[in-house]
């Protein structure tokens, strides 16, 4: 009887270990909104970062992954795996009309919540949607079992009143499980409602057997810049420097942490942004407020991730949980408090609830060193973002890796590590093909992300191409195709097309071909009078 209770036992012991090791990880997705490549420790600041520098000290980072350029395109490719015109947001969350531009996601292309359902996921979002305005197409709708947050594109962070932008009044929907909420205004600071919800709904999924996807989407530090006073104090003094010395300190600061090769041209300073030294006195006293209430909001997304990786610590799900950590594009050159008569409302201090102040292209080409431009280009500095990717015991740490990855390369990297078959047919619908390349090997084993098709963007007319060293980029309303080697110049400061008009014809080709086969029309057949339109300008 001893050695039958023995052998039970081990069997036990046995089976337990076998069922830990096949357990599915969980998966937390974190993005945040309009943050350039360098305002994480990890990738060159000066902010205080301490949860998202663990993540990479602990974990990897990718110096080349890629993003859309914009709110709206970039949500709809990550959270569906496809190029944002075959999703049906070529655009915007706007209806134009056609249905690559239809403004809010298709049938066709399936979410990551609604496939990892699939596999027994349960599925959590906390944080800004902005992928289809109609109730029809909101989270809940879209495989989401728990949401908290706002539907479109922003929000203050005090209050959840209507924006004054563009010379009409935004509408800001906030929700929580197809619920409107009208919280009283001082109430709440937003992050801290996006990041405690993310704990709520992991403490309550805890109570399952499931694993658990989350998608945390903080809407910080996008514009309009507002932040507690705790966290202004912190760096109150700190950019008296000025961004030219800044972006400085960032450069050897980047160079340090080997994520810039000191080989590697550098953009220089964009003509728009005068020399610090130039200004008066008084705007200095402005532009220096900016950035530390920019900072301050930066820090204190930090924190909530810091509140959410606690609660995973809590509930002993971390060993077992991969996070990646990502921004939806580079950071803004708009300068929305002084737009003339379109102007938003601005009757506060920088800082306050009623600032509408945003850090414009003075402080956001230090956000995106050491590339080129801003959000909405296709130039490096506007669809560039820091990838952290963590997963303790599967991924090394302190790695860093070239990558060259997109967020079409997301969801096949989700779908591998959940050991999740993506459907053939989803409610009657056949999905889309998925055009990415999974990340898994690179991620666990450090095989190199060999890609046979090339990478290719439009946005409003803006277009690039990206094939091994090469990227080709045109501006609107030029349309002249531009090249660069950015494997010696990511900062894009050689165009090298006249050089080189074999690989200019080719990748304007295969520009072509694929814009054909996604659904990509010419910007000047659909563009709308403002950002805002519905409709198509006649």
């Amino acid at each position: 009887m001893k050695k039958l209770l023995i052998a039970l036992t081990v069997a036990a012991i046995w089976t337990t270990n076998v069922a830990a090791q096949t357990k599915k990880p969980n998966i937390i997705l974190i993005m945040v909104d309009d943050m350039g490549y360098s305002d994480l420790g990890a990738y060159g600041s000066e902010i205080h970062t301490p949860n998202l520098d663990r993540l990479a000290a602990e974990g990897l980072r990718l110096k080349e992954f890629y993003n859309n350029s914009i709110c709206a395109p970039t949500r709809a490719s990550l959270l569906s795996g496809q190029y944002q015109h075959k999703a049906g947001i070529g655009y915007f969350d706007v209806n134009l009309g056609l249905p690559a531009y239809q403004g809010f996601l298709n049938k066709e292309s399936l979410t990551l919540a609604e496939v990892l359902k699939t596999a027994g996921y349960n599925t959590l979002m906390s944080g800004k949607w902005h992928v289809g305005n109609d109730s029809l197409s909101w989270p809940n709708q879209r495989g989401f079992e728990q949401y908290y947050g706002v539907i479109g594109g922003g929000a203050d962070y005090f209050d959840a009143k209507p924006m004054p932008l563009g010379g009409s009044q935004y509408p800001v929907v906030l929700v929580e499980n197809n619920q409107r909420l009208h919280p009283a205004d001082n109430s709440y600071y937003f992050t801290d409602e996006i990041a405690g919800h993310a704990v709520k709904y992991l403490q309550e999924q805890s109570k399952t057997n499931k694993p658990f996807f989350l998608y945390l989407a903080f809407n910080a530090p996008h514009w309009p810049l507002q932040a507690l006073p705790e966290d202004i104090a912190k760096y109150k003094g700190r950019y008296d420097i000025g961004w030219d010395s800044l972006r400085h300190e960032r450069l050897i600061r980047q160079q340090q942490l080997g994520i810039l090769d000191p080989r590697q041209t550098v953009a220089p300073r964009d003509e728009e942004v005068p020399e610090w030294n130039s200004l008066t006195w008084d705007e200095k006293q402005l532009w220096k407020s900016k950035m530390e209430v920019y900072a301050a909001m930066v820090d204190r997304m930090d924190q909530g991730v810091g509140k959410v990786l606690d609660a995973l610590k809590a509930l002993k799900k971390d060993d077992n949980t991969l996070v990646i950590f990502i921004s939806d594009n580079g950071a803004p050159a708009e300068d929305v408090a002084h737009w003339g008569p379109k102007a938003a409302r601005n009757t506060g201090p920088v800082g306050t609830a009623g600032s509408f102040e945003s850090q414009g292209k003075n402080w956001s080409f230090v956000s995106n060193s050491p590339f080129r431009a801003f959000k909405n280009f296709m130039y490096e500095g506007g669809i560039s973002s820091p990838l952290i990717a963590w997963f303790p015991g599967k991924i090394k740490g302190g790695t860093i890796a070239k990558g060259t990855a997109h967020l079409i390369d997301l969801a096949p990297t989700f779908y591998e590590v959940a050991g999740v078959k993506y459907p053939e047919k989803y409610n009657g619908v056949k999905p889309n093909a998925l055009p990415g390349k999974s990340l898994a090997g690179l991620f666990f084993r450090g095989d190199a992300l060999n890609r046979e098709v090339p990478l290719f963007w439009e946005r409003a007319g803006n277009r690039a191409v990206r094939k091994g060293k090469w990227k080709l980029v045109s501006i609107y309303p030029q349309y002249r195709w531009e090249l660069y080697d950015v494997e010696q110049d990511r900062g894009e400061t050689n165009d090298v097309a006249a050089k080189n008009t074999q690989v200019v014809n080719e990748l304007s080709a295969a520009y072509f071909e694929w814009a054909k086969q996604t659904g990509v029309v010419e910007y000047e057949k659909i563009k709308p009078a403002s950002l805002f339109d519905k409709k198509p300008a006649k």
